[in-house]
């Protein structure tokens, strides 16, 4: 029955009932998906770094790739909060409450993490840690730029996760009859502002809600339909399907390529040894392009800047391109660094 029940859900849209808790200490204290991310995320990070110094591709020992992690790892906590609070939430900027953390820009743990604010935060890392080593910038850009990809695809698969960056709406012509990898989210049931038809026959699955007028009802069905589904209460999410909104998959769409594409892309440019700044010049221009794709598959947060149909992102994005063309021009005046299938001579 219950194999069954899936598959129907499945063959109509994906419901989203994810736990972003791995599992809970006490009620919202536990470790998180979105935590195990970023770990992932740096383990991997140091462990493509380590192997880069190790095998001569970048001149850094294994100390410097311990210190330059570290480095990174700030840049990208630091650049990716204060990113996420000044692109999309300035108020956070003079929120106080009596709770820790205090400070509504380091309330880490009800997430807001800017992709565009930690590579701004990474590359001053970057530049910080090259000149107290004496090491190239370019050279470290590199080297950094092509661990990146990992932190990124694992980024956002935690962003699905949590049920966070909703893609955009399918077409109205597509809602009828959504494809099985379109989502629906139960926290749309908390937008509502009136109760739809066919969500009466809740009402038979909470009999003390039959004398609730429709106002009341509706607030039953923000708080308790609503944990009922993120529970996998089989019955609750039979009822809600049909009247949640199809969204595109957009968090997958941006894991694909944020990682696997972009890594592919500067594996392609790095096969043979290559002037040191290209790989960074190829991950800017790459992720801005990429970027700025999937964004066309994204809700846009709001309220936030835009111009004209360019939302935030979209603008971020392209600044990211025009900063890759600039890497592009100072990449030509250094020396080779070793490629991942030819060393350098």
């Amino acid at each position: 029955m219950a194999c069954s029940l899936t598959s129907q859900i499945l063959a109509e849209s994906i419901v989203h009932t994810l736990d972003p808790f791995v599992f809970q200490i006490s009620p919202g204290v536990g470790p998180r998906w979105y935590g195990i991310a970023y770990l992932a995320g740096f383990v991997v990070g140091w462990l493509v770094l380590r192997w880069l110094a190790r095998s001569g591709r970048i001149p850094l020992s294994p100390r410097q790739v311990g210190d330059l992690v570290t480095n990174v790892i700030i840049g990208v906590i630091v650049g990716g909060r204060v990113g996420h609070v000044v692109f999309y939430d300035r108020p956070l900027l003079w929120q106080f409450s009596d709770s820790f953390p205090f400070w509504g820009l380091l309330e880490l743990n009800k997430g807001g993490m800017s992709s565009h604010g930690g590579v701004i935060g990474v590359s001053l890392a970057i530049i910080l840690f090259a000149r107290r080593e004496k090491l190239p910038i370019l050279v470290v850009g590199d080297a950094v730029a092509f661990a990146v990809p990992w932190g990124l695809m694992f980024g956002r698969l935690a962003n699905w996760v949590n049920g966070e960056l909703w893609g955009r709406a399918l077409p109205d012509a597509m809602q009828a009859n959504p494809p099985w990898w379109s989502v629906k989210y139960p926290e749309e049931l908390t937008l509502f502002t009136s109760v739809p038809t066919s969500l009466e026959p809740l009402r038979e699955l909470a009999p003390a809600t039959e004398r609730l007028s429709d106002a009341k009802f509706l607030e039953w069905l923000q708080t308790t339909a609503y944990d009922h589904a993120n529970s996998a209460h089989d019955a609750v999410i039979t009822a809600i399907t049909p009247v949640l909104t199809a969204y595109y998959p957009s968090q997958f769409f941006q894991a694909l390529a944020e990682g696997p594409c972009l890594l592919i892309l500067m594996s392609l440019a790095w096969l043979a040894p290559r002037r040191a700044g290209t790989i960074a010049a190829v991950f800017l221009a790459g992720y801005g392009v990429l970027r700025y794709t999937t964004e066309q598959f994204r809700e846009a947060d709001s309220p936030v800047i835009a111009l004209g149909f360019l939302t935030l992102p979209m603008l971020l994005s392209i600044t990211m391109i025009a900063f890759g063309a600039v890497f592009f021009v100072l990449s030509r005046k250094s020396q080779p660094i070793g490629g991942l299938w030819k060393r350098a001579a």
